[in-house]
Formats: structure tokens, sequence, C-alpha cells
């Protein structure tokens, strides 16, 4: 269960607005609240959360989910900043790419993912996908509470 009982706060770090939206409009179909902040790049990531942890007013995101291929600052930097930073390294990272390749799946679980998820081919599988991550994340599974 997550710290908000069933409000969701999600950092999604995603160039793609094609991609951004078939995930905003996937978290949409819950049956819980979801706020979804969407930046484009790792700079805009890190500035994001930083920007959180600074603000004793605002809270630090649930999770973030994070593609790996993205200008300025790629997903292993922004993967590896934030486990560096000591006020965000619990924080859950779930890797949401298209790479199917086994060398980012193991450097992304050597950088301490909590999780490496392929995006669908498909559209309409866009929403299994966030039901499936949902159900095990906002469900199941227990976030650490991260001081702001």
């Amino acid at each position: 269960m997550t710290g908000n009982g069933e409000r969701v706060e999600i950092l999604l770090v995603e160039d793609n607005p094609g991609d951004v939206r078939l995930i905003e409009e996937a978290f949409k179909e819950l049956s819980i609240t979801v706020t979804l902040e969407a930046v484009s790049d790792g700079d805009e990531g890190l500035d994001f959360l930083y920007e959180r942890v600074e603000d004793a007013a605002a809270s630090v995101p649930d999770f973030v989910l994070l593609d790996l291929n993205l200008p300025r600052m790629d997903g292993f930097e922004f993967l590896e900043a934030v486990r560096n930073d000591p006020d965000l390294a619990r924080l859950p990272v779930l890797v949401l790419t298209s790479s199917k390749a086994s060398d980012d799946v193991l450097e992304s679980y050597e950088l301490s993912a909590n999780a490496y998820l392929t995006k669908p081919t498909d559209p309409d599988e866009y929403a299994s996908m966030v039901q499936s991550v949902a159900e095990f994340w906002f469900k199941r599974a227990a976030l650490p509470t991260l001081s702001a």
C-alpha cells in the first residue's frame, strides 16, 4: 500500500510525447487517483526531485517510471544520480523502455532499478501493463516513505 492511501504520485521521465499520452490515458482508467508528472529528460527529472526534496510542503513521488533513451541525461545517468543521493536512494524506480537488450537489463539492475519493463508495441497493451504495475506497486508492495 502506498504512503498516500488511495492517491499515488508518479514521476514519468519520458521524451516521447506519444508514450507519455498512452501512459497518462492508461493511468486514468484506474480506480485510484494518480498524479502523473511528466518530464522529457533526466536533467528535468532530477531538478523536479531535488525541488521536491528541498520544499518541505511538497512530497517526493511514490515512484519513478524511467525511459532509458533520453536526450541530455540518459536513464542510466539519472538512475545512478538518484541512487547516489541520500535523500532519493530509496525511491522506487521502474525502467520502462523499448530496449530488450540484455546489457540494458543488466545495467539497470546493477544501478538498483526496482523493475525493468519493456514498452508494449501495441497501444492497447499499455492499459494492461499499467494495470499490472498498479496492482503490484499500489496494492501489494509497501513503498518507502521519503522525507521531503
